[in-house]
């Protein structure tokens, strides 16, 4: 019966697959298992780098008794700091038992380096049947806080149509009653900014037009106090560099020069000569010219034009511990609306022009951002609110996605670098912003 039951082949498969259903089973659960530890020690891990940042950023407990040291050492304050907030970081992730956690916080001189090391265990489920009941993983994160991190910033100042907006509710009545005649009877709060290009290549301002009304009249448009709050950030850094002078270079671009020739405009080269700088950013950021309303149907702000043209400048970001590799810090000043003729990738929906085609209006599109910070520049925002105009255009156009606006403009930003202010704050804002970027630390593994 033996002899027989051996060189019968029928229902083998059935045999062979109850002999290895159990390490089928195992092997599967292997990797079912392990894919669930590398996801918890991705958390873990975001944690760690989050807690070793937190630990040294300006404002903690444990930087500020850093700084009130009187020589090098340890920092028992940071460490419970660190430790404190890995373990806040994970308050709603579960799935694992933590082991250990250690935190190193080191001064010396002006430098801190801040190192978290943890160790966790992930429970299996479906390898136990091959005895793995666990997984282990560990891991540690460092950042370090340097005194001397050299940095290159380009202020990339939005200058088009719409910034030519009064700046305050007062500006805006004054704007309104010295531009309403017979044949706009209901006035206009924007500094429309017109010239022509003329057959010999000179250009020729309209000075009857918005924008020299408000230059006549004392009217302050918005780019006025973007231009104002520029050269007050060159000098706050100044100030901030000390005697420290390639610290910091800085160069500020706008989106062009004029909406004809639609080109990124170097205001001021990237320079160490910050006081130069200030001066020649606060006579020369204007508005973007136009050679009349309605002109190329008024798709005039790209994003992706100028973070595209801007980045073609810079070359690839550094890691900031000496002045042939600087941080590149990208700040972006925007009320965030685009108004552009791409067609294929706008997010809302278009507007067909008979005269010059499909018009995008959109919050800012955050896929240039992503790419940038995939590349390691930073970007600093600061939102300059969309303010609503109460007429048909914007009711059809525009207020569908005005709450969207800031959050794209935040989104787009780098962590921890966004700022929105109305025009009243834009000045206090920008030179918040850039001490907020050169006191942050910087994670280095």
């Amino acid at each position: 019966m033996l002899r027989g039951f051996l060189r019968d082949r029928a229902g083998n498969f059935g045999i062979m697959t109850a002999l290895l259903i159990v390490p089928i089973i195992g092997v599967a659960g292997l990797a079912v298992d392990f894919t669930n530890a590398l996801t918890v020690k991705a958390k873990l891990q975001g944690a760690g780098d989050a807690a070793a940042l937190a630990a040294i950023a300006g404002s903690s407990p444990g930087m500020r008794a850093a700084f009130a040291m009187q020589g090098d050492g340890t920092i028992p304050i940071a460490q419970e700091d660190a430790k404190a907030f890995f373990r806040g970081q994970l308050q709603h992730v579960t799935g694992y038992r933590i082991d250990s956690i250690d935190a190193s916080i080191v001064k010396s001189g002006k430098n801190i380096t801040s190192v978290v090391n943890y160790k966790a265990t992930v429970p299996t489920y479906l390898a136990q049947i091959l005895g793995q009941p666990i997984v282990t993983v560990a891991g540690h994160a460092t950042a370090s806080y340097e005194a001397a991190t050299y940095r290159n910033f380009y202020l990339l100042l939005d200058n088009t149509p719409s910034m030519g907006i009064a700046a305050t509710q007062t500006d805006i009545n004054n704007m309104i009653r010295l531009t309403t005649t017979q044949s706009e009877p209901n006035g206009c709060a924007f500094a429309c900014h017109i010239s022509q290009t003329m057959p010999d290549g000179s250009v020729r301002e309209d000075q009857n037009d918005n924008y020299h009304i408000a230059k006549n009249n004392h009217v302050t448009t918005r780019i006025d106090v973007v231009a104002t709050a520029t050269a007050r950030l060159l000098q706050e850094a100044t100030k901030n560099r000390g005697n420290n002078t390639s610290l910091y270079r800085m160069g500020v671009y706008t989106f062009g020069k004029s909406a004809e020739n639609m080109q990124l405009q170097e205001v001021v080269a990237p320079t160490t000569d910050l006081d130069t700088a200030a001066a020649t950013a606060k006579a020369n950021v204007n508005l973007m010219t136009i050679p009349g309303q309605g002109f190329y149907g008024d798709r005039i702000t790209n994003f992706d034009t100028a973070f595209t043209q801007l980045t073609a400048k810079l070359g690839r970001p550094g890691t900031g511990t000496d002045p042939s590799s600087p941080q590149k810090i990208i700040y972006l000043v925007s009320d965030g609306v685009g108004d552009s003729d791409k067609s294929a990738t706008c997010t809302k929906p278009l507007f067909y022009d008979q005269t010059w085609g499909p018009r995008c209006q959109e919050p800012i599109d955050t896929t240039v951002c992503d790419t940038l910070k995939r590349q390691g520049f930073t970007i600093a925002v600061l939102y300059t609110t969309y303010l609503p105009l109460k007429n048909d255009w914007y009711d059809q156009w525009i207020s569908p996605f005005q709450s969207e606006i800031g959050q794209r403009m935040k989104a787009c930003s780098s962590p921890g670098l966004y700022f929105e202010a109305t025009t009243q704050g834009i000045d206090d804002a920008m030179t918040a912003l850039f001490n907020k970027i050169v006191a942050m630390p910087r994670l280095i593994n």
